[in-house]
């Protein structure tokens, strides 16, 4: 199963966004920030993954691998 920070690259890179443009959209302030966040050295708090899973149009539980299905119920 794909990490957290597998799976937000992978959403990132898809969509053509660069680090600094995420960190933004999510609430982060440096492009190192994210860059941790990818690497899994570090994780989001609660507000970061709503706006992460919103701005994707996916859900927390597929962002943190709960589930494989990245369709909101």
């Amino acid at each position: 199963m794909l990490t957290l920070g597998q799976r937000l690259k992978e959403l990132r890179e898809s969509h053509g966004l660069t680090q600094i443009q995420l960190a933004g959209i999510i609430g982060l302030k440096t492009r190192r920030a994210i860059g941790y966040v990818e690497a899994d050295e570090r994780g989001l708090d609660h507000s970061q993954l709503i706006a992460a899973a919103d701005y994707f149009g996916v859900s927390v539980d597929y962002l943190v691998g709960r589930t494989d299905n990245p369709q909101k119920l």
